[in-house]
């Protein structure tokens, strides 16, 4: 699952993956759900874990697939997230993290299909 995190001024919460799979790819905050974990509870522990930051987590935004490791196929469930209390700071696999506006997601190293995710949930528009 992953949070999708706007501060109010439009800009998207991302964080450069330290470790594989996507090392070094920007994306959003998020993680596997652990045993015994609603889907809400991992992305305030995720979010947490790899920003700092604290959040509310609302309605989900969308769903993707994504190729795994010896054929196995992950479902991530994108949550729409209000970033509340903390201090951005990476941390866990997070080797960094930012604020984006949508124009800066296109000069960067995304996870494929990130952007055409954002973009089909309408949360952001399409670059041009």
């Amino acid at each position: 699952m992953g949070a999708i995190v706007r501060d109010p001024v439009g800009r998207l919460l991302l964080v450069r993956r330290g470790h594989p799979p996507g090392e070094g790819l920007w994306s959003l905050p998020g993680g596997r759900v652990e045993p015994g974990e609603s889907d809400a509870e991992a992305v305030r522990r995720e979010l947490r874990e790899e920003t700092g930051l604290d959040g509310a987590v609302g309605v989900p935004a969308g769903t993707v697939l994504r190729a795994g490791p010896a054929g196995v196929t992950y479902e991530i469930h994108d949550y729409l997230v209000t970033a509340a209390d903390g201090r951005l700071t990476p941390g866990d696999d997070a080797a960094d993290a930012r604020w984006c506006t949508p124009a800066e997601l296109v000069r960067l190293p995304l996870t494929d299909g990130l952007v055409d995710a954002l973009v089909a949930w309408k949360v952001i528009d399409p670059p041009a």
